[in-house]
């Protein structure tokens, strides 16, 4: 039986097998123990319909041999290097695409090798506890009649994508492509409730910058880096999907599936344009916050230079009235010491002299003080 050619590639099956230096043996980089295997699920389909259910690597590449109308998709958690460098000499997978997989941390992207797709996708997840965007990184090698997807984090859950496309054997008979677009749409999907959390955070923000909260600007900048880590994860899905419209004609993607994957790229821009909004938001809410905390720091020091204004009046006061009753203390003081060879003791006008010039420096320091404002 002839082998039906996948719309998504345009080469045979097989090829040479690739170096597989770092991928096993020496020079591996292994990402999980090696006695335990990274198999989470491998199933062998043929028209629609699973066929097998291998429990190993080995067993998935015999049962698929049996047929050429059987595709595999093979789903691994952190393979080892051991396991990436079994299946890049099984289906000839380019050494770089399984490098990068087993490093991880790569943006989104599409790649072909020759027959093979190497497509990385970064799935989302809002952790309503913890109010944060958890993110986990999936890579898929796609070929003529393979699927392999790579999970670096708990998220997307390939396993509610898989029963639902088990459920609709007319779908998944249309090949492997039908798997990726299943797959991109589930990583699509689980954006939604995503932005709807980080709408739910910017609103409560704006609650808080006009309640005067000191703690919101470290919650701006925490939410506006999530933004940009999940515009990050965003964005290059337009590129991702653009290659894919791209190739429709040449490679004869199925009608059905090119209307699936436009309504993904569609989901896509709504997406962008949303998280560039709440970029936008946060850009403007941290402006308000900042002009909001200005005023309230010019209103403190306005109130402490009304207070200081007001000590220093009550200053001049206390000094002014301390200046006008030093004035006849000093007169009294002099006079008050009793000593026999004193001018003026005798003197008949010398108490209504001296009584005159305590009252009149009083009264003269009085004016003065008060004329300059101090009293």
């Amino acid at each position: 039986m002839a082998r039906r050619r996948n719309p998504l590639s345009s080469l045979g099956r097989r090829g040479a097998v690739p170096s597989t230096r770092n991928l096993a043996g020496d020079g591996a980089i292994p990402t999980a123990p090696l006695g335990r295997s990274s198999l989470v699920d491998s199933g062998v389909y043929e028209r629609g319909e699973r066929v097998a259910s291998p429990a190993t690597l080995g067993d998935t590449y015999r049962c698929l041999h049996e047929d050429d109308a059987r595709i595999a998709w093979i789903g691994l958690y952190r393979p080892s290097g051991t396991e990436l460098g079994s299946l890049a000499r099984e289906f000839d997978l380019h050494e770089l695409a399984v490098e990068d997989a087993i490093v991880a941390h790569q943006r989104p992207k599409l790649e072909r090798y020759g027959n093979t797709l190497f497509v990385v996708l970064r799935a989302a997840r809002y952790d309503d506890a913890a109010e944060e965007v958890e993110f986990g990184e999936l890579h898929l090698f796609i070929g003529p009649d393979f699927v392999v997807t790579v999970r670096h984090a708990e998220s997307p859950d390939l396993a509610q994508v898989r029963r639902r496309m088990e459920q609709d054997p007319e779908m998944l008979a249309l090949g492997t492509e039908a798997v990726l677009y299943a797959i991109l749409d589930a990583v699509v999907d689980g954006y939604a409730p995503v932005l709807r959390g980080l709408e739910n955070d910017i609103d409560e923000i704006e609650v808080q910058v006009f309640d005067g909260d000191p703690a919101v600007s470290r919650r701006i900048y925490e939410l506006s880096r999530e933004v940009t880590n999940f515009q990050r994860a965003v964005l290059p899905l337009t590129a991702v999907l653009q290659g894919l419209t791209d190739g429709f004609e040449k490679y004869r993607v199925d009608e059905e599936l090119q209307r699936y994957l436009r309504d993904v790229a569609d989901h896509v821009t709504v997406a962008a344009e949303r998280i560039e909004n709440f970029r936008n938001q946060l850009r403007d809410i941290l402006t308000v916050n900042s002009t909001l905390v200005a005023q309230r720091q010019n209103e403190e020091m306005r109130s402490l230079t009304e207070a200081s204004y007001a000590q220093s009046e009550e200053v001049k006061k206390i000094s002014s009235w301390a200046a006008i009753l030093f004035a006849p203390t000093v007169v009294a003081g002099i006079y008050g010491m009793n000593f026999e060879h004193m001018p003026e003791l005798d003197w008949t006008f010398g108490y209504p002299l001296a009584v005159t010039l305590m009252f009149g420096t009083c009264f003269l320091l009085y004016h003065l003080f008060k004329r300059r404002g101090w009293l």
